[in-house]
């Protein structure tokens, strides 16, 4: 019998593994606000910051308004639409989680939106407590809070930071 001694290949011959990419900055300081702050979803994110993240294809932007605010209100161009209530009275959805999934995927970064930020955190909360650790709120909303008058639009908001969006 006889012994045959095996030696490494040299290490530029061994094809590299390619690593998953380190979290984005605005990610991961959203991410470490919701863990200090106890949420149960990933985190808040501005914005402009949502807007350079789906630009850049590091997310996917998805809107929980119902499908008449989408209508007469105004959206972002290629959202996704999966609505977290519907009808003029609002009433939850009981397929949210399961068409979330199915549209945007339970592994990939999905950045929430809704009118004021509101509805867009009770869907975060449900998608993370259903397992999804990659869904965010978008801080402000589409439209923002209320001004003195009982107005949106003045302040904060997707629209109000000069974001891209249409209305039909």
């Amino acid at each position: 019998m006889s012994v045959v001694a095996l030696s490494a290949p040299p290490a530029s011959t061994i094809p590299a593994i390619a690593s998953p990419a380190p979290p984005h900055p605005v990610v991961l300081a959203a991410r470490q606000a919701a863990l200090a702050a106890g949420l149960p979803y990933a985190g808040g994110i501005a914005p402009p910051d949502a807007w350079a993240l789906v630009s850049s294809g590091l997310a996917t932007l998805v809107d929980v308004r119902s499908a008449e605010e989408r209508k007469f209100v105004g959206h972002v161009p290629g959202s996704l639409h999966v609505a977290w209530a519907t009808g003029t009275s609002l009433t939850r959805n009981p397929r949210f989680l399961r068409e979330l999934e199915g549209k945007g995927g339970k592994d990939n970064l999905l950045l929430l939106l809704c009118r004021s930020g509101k509805r867009s955190v009770a869907a975060a909360e449900a998608a993370g407590k259903a397992g999804l650790s990659q869904v965010f709120n978008v801080l402000e909303g589409f439209e923002g809070d209320l001004d003195e008058r009982q107005q949106r639009g003045a302040l904060g908001g997707w629209r109000r930071h000069g974001l891209p969006w249409v209305q039909d």
